[in-house]
């Protein structure tokens, strides 16, 4: 696992409590701080609970993201001078990836963004960032936007082979969702978004509901049998073998899209028309080639590598570093996300990891390390 967890709460600021704090605790969760607020890590076990999720569906609470509604005239123009994203010819209903960018080419943030069909744009970011992605936006956007932080509502995800059966039990219509798809729902009087979207490579949903509903509507859910309460812990894990970086560990300000593979957010019309923060930089990188990339490693042995273990040329110096790493319950070896020189970004290439005086070797392999099991249209 490599969530930046302080080891004691004395070094944590002072953390809020998600609306669900008391559910966890009360099926065993091991709380923890993370991103400003105290959070289940794990319940029976981080392996237990990502083999869970592999195999049937698991439900994770991530409300410590930050959903945020947009309106007013303007919003594509408004949003598209803050990130790369086509937000004009996005489908209404149909979430989008994109990433908030630094005047660098750095990224400030990823986030998911979907137009819904009033013309206003629904946004989660991660919960890390969110006091500063909020304090960016009100800076930059004019005032005829208006921005409202959906801070009365939880977030909750499904997320597993049998999420679809599992979920369409609670709130039946919701398994005609495709991949990267939302709509609204009803469920026992309350408005839910739900898209058909995650952060562990395999099918599931997203569901924001109303605080004030949100234990209701968790009981339902792991009333299922296929059903189980699921930590951080796990949630990393299987975003990892995913190849999904995690903000804040493989993405920051000092990395641009180009090294960070994630050239896909950048899109057709906005690399050529411009008009975003950093756009001079990652199309000169675009053409050039980046110094470094983001690449996956498998490790050699059953030691995992963590987070800033440096990667060493012959001499012993450092030339990249670990930004992910932990032991991958579903491939049963070590793995990693690292950035290295471009040269060595070549899948079969021998990689030197230095970590605490110890000397590992890895070997650069293509990612996802588990295949995505999306439910896309026609599928």
């Amino acid at each position: 696992m490599s969530l930046d967890v302080p080891e004691n709460e004395a070094e944590a600021p002072e953390l809020q409590q998600l609306a669900l704090d008391a559910w966890h605790r009360a099926r065993g969760g091991r709380m923890v701080p993370f991103a400003g607020y105290e959070m289940p890590v794990q319940y029976e076990g981080i392996m237990a609970e990502h083999l869970w999720t592999r195999a049937h569906a698991g439900l994770f609470d991530v409300s410590h993201m930050g959903q945020l509604l947009f309106s007013g005239d303007g919003i594509a123009a408004a949003l598209e001078a803050l990130m790369p994203a086509d937000i004009a010819a996005a489908k209404p209903g149909h979430p989008v990836y994109s990433l908030l960018m630094a005047e660098n080419g750095g990224i400030l943030d990823d986030l998911m963004l979907t137009k819904r069909d009033d013309g206003s744009i629904y946004m989660v970011v991660n919960g890390a960032c969110k006091w500063d992605d909020i304090a960016h936006f009100r800076e930059h956007l004019a005032d005829e936007i208006t921005l409202n932080h959906l801070d009365d509502l939880a977030l909750l995800a499904l997320q597993g082979p049998e999420a679809a059966t599992a979920l369409e039990r609670v709130i039946p219509g919701v398994a005609a969702l495709v991949f990267m798809q939302g709509a609204l729902f009803q469920w026992q009087g309350h408005d839910l978004w739900i898209s058909r979207s995650g952060y562990t490579g395999e099918d599931g949903f997203e569901i924001s509901v109303p605080a004030t509903a949100a234990e209701a509507l968790a009981d339902a859910l792991t009333a299922q049998p296929e059903v189980k309460p699921i930590g951080l812990g796990a949630r990393d894990s299987l975003r990892l073998e995913a190849d999904l970086p995690l903000y804040g560990h493989d993405l920051d300000t000092e990395t641009t899209p180009v090294s960070a593979a994630l050239g896909f957010a950048l899109k057709k019309r906005r690399r050529e028309e411009g008009g975003f923060p950093g756009h001079a930089r990652i199309m000169a990188e675009r053409e050039a080639g980046p110094i470094v990339k983001r690449v996956g490693l498998i490790v050699e042995g059953r030691q995992p590598v963590r987070e800033g273990a440096a990667v060493v040329d012959g001499e012993g110096s450092e030339v990249g570093k670990v930004t992910s790493g932990g032991f991958a319950p579903t491939v049963q070896k070590p793995i990693a996300m690292a950035y290295v020189p471009a040269a060595l970004a070549v899948p079969g290439t021998r990689i030197t990891l230095a970590q605490r005086g110890k000397v590992h070797h890895a070997e650069v392999v293509q990612m996802p390390f588990v295949p995505h099991r999306y439910v896309r249209k026609g599928a």
